[in-house]
């Protein structure tokens, strides 16, 4: 199975699910758990059950929280590369999740938005002929992290590594700008985008119709389309292979489902399954995803995959 190496951000979810509508201007009582989180880290502590070798290149503050987002890496068999920022706090997001399993997100990427090429110099021996990267869109994204993620994907190409990136988010791809992002991507084998960002990067509200303009500058695109699955298309294919999301019966928390999704598509795809396999693998951990608290996979069944 190939190695991944996945270079992100890494934040503290203080994920505050509803038991009802929002009460605006009152009280809404509330479960309130803290979780790791961040979209590179959730996606490498995914990978890591799934059973890939994966290393995590990131920046954390040197408080409690930095310490134990680091060791629950570890715990779920990540390769964590984490550099500690004695100024900056590790970063942290308010998930708000409704009643009915919708959520709001308010981040502050704190040390994510310091992380810097030499950091990634530091893990050079990761990035090597044979090894997959994966970039998550936040670093490119945040203006403080972007030289870093440039950096990443300069280095990536020298090895000769095949390399995947997702879109990060909607709202900031959008506030950014569709240009420089794929200017920035260019020559990566894979982009991962839900519907809302390939429409911000193509101005087609078709998912199908985005792919085909997505692969002027990727060889090979996936897009998320919630509830009705996901797609993959390359150039010269007459339309797009589709694969129905998986049935959840109760959505608890939506939060990282994204990263599931793409921890899930990766190993099938990088061993040369077919698309469709591999779009049913990351729906299928997508799924596994919603129905717990948080954006990375229990512990627990970490530990009884170890014990078995």
């Amino acid at each position: 199975m190939t190695r991944v190496v996945v270079v992100g951000d890494l934040m503290t979810d203080t994920v505050a699910r509803a038991a009802f509508p929002l009460a605006k201007g009152s009280d809404t009582p509330a479960a309130v758990t803290i979780h790791g989180g961040g979209s590179g880290a959730n996606v490498a502590s995914w990978l890591a059950l799934e059973g890939v070798e994966v290393a995590f290149v990131g920046r954390r503050g040197s408080d409690i929280a930095g310490r134990n987002r680091d060791m629950e890496l570890m715990g779920y068999g990540v390769d964590a590369r984490l550099v500690m920022d004695q100024e900056r706090p590790t970063g942290t997001c308010v998930v708000m999740v409704t009643h009915k399993g919708d959520r709001t997100m308010l981040s502050d990427p704190g040390a994510n938005a310091a992380l810097l090429p030499e950091d990634i110099e530091r893990c050079k021996d990761l990035f090597s002929q044979g090894t997959h990267l994966h970039l998550s869109g936040y670093s490119l994204i945040n203006e403080g992290s972007r030289k870093a993620a440039t950096h990443t994907l300069d280095l990536a190409r020298k090895a000769q590594m095949s390399i995947s990136v997702d879109g990060g988010s909607s709202s900031p791809l959008k506030r950014m700008g569709a240009e420089p992002f794929l200017e920035w991507t260019q020559g990566a084998r894979l982009l991962v985008v839900n519907a809302d960002e390939a429409e911000i990067l193509t101005g087609r509200d078709s998912p199908d119709q985005a792919a085909k303009v997505l692969t002027a500058w990727y060889p090979q695109v996936v897009i998320k389309v919630g509830a009705d699955g996901a797609l993959w298309y390359t150039n010269g294919r007459p339309e797009p292979v589709t694969v129905a999301a998986e049935p959840v019966e109760k959505v608890i928390d939506g939060t990282g489902a994204g990263d599931a999704f793409i921890a899930g598509f990766l190993p099938p795809w990088l061993d040369g399954k077919q698309p469709a396999d591999a779009l049913t693998a990351g729906c299928r951990l997508a799924a596994q995803a919603m129905q717990h608290l948080g954006a990375r996979p229990s512990l627990d069944v970490v530990d009884n995959q170890i014990k078995n």
